[in-house]
């Protein structure tokens, strides 16, 4: 699939996969930035994507985000078709969860995407007595274990 991007930024490079069996593809800052404990920033890519009519970029932490003290505030981020004007950059998200200060690297790899496709739907409301099953007991019913 060819998705176009634009650099909005000289310093941008384009997201890469780092090895052959990669479902992902990571995104880094272009920035170098020091975050205060329990700070959030949200860093810059340079990049703006034009996500391809019918999918959404699914923006997720890579998973050694947590091992310089950062994480994902919100857990995962969408990026929608019309979200790919000009001023509409990529950005990353991240929270120091540590008490010491932070340091981002320009150039460090902070996040992963991938692309996923997403119907349309249209609601057909129905009545709950139709739902058809009883019910499991509301949210958090399957338990803790």
């Amino acid at each position: 699939m060819e998705v176009e991007i634009a650099r909005i930024d000289p310093d941008a490079r384009l997201p890469e996969y780092k090895t052959d069996g990669a479902t992902c593809f990571d995104l880094e800052s272009i920035e170098e930035r020091l975050i205060a404990p329990g700070g959030i920033a949200l860093l810059r890519t340079g990049l703006v994507v034009k996500t391809p009519p019918g999918y959404f970029l699914a923006i997720a932490p890579r998973s050694s985000l947590h091992k310089i003290g950062l994480d994902k505030p919100h857990s995962f981020g969408i990026l929608d078709p019309d979200y790919s004007g000009p001023e509409d950059e990529l950005r990353l998200l991240v929270r120091n969860f540590t008490d010491q200060p932070v340091k981002v690297e320009k150039y460090q790899r902070l996040a992963q995407g991938f692309f996923n496709p997403v119907p349309k739907i249209t609601w057909k409301e129905i009545p709950a007595s139709a739902l058809g099953q009883s019910s499991r007991g509301g949210f958090g019913s399957t338990g803790t274990k």
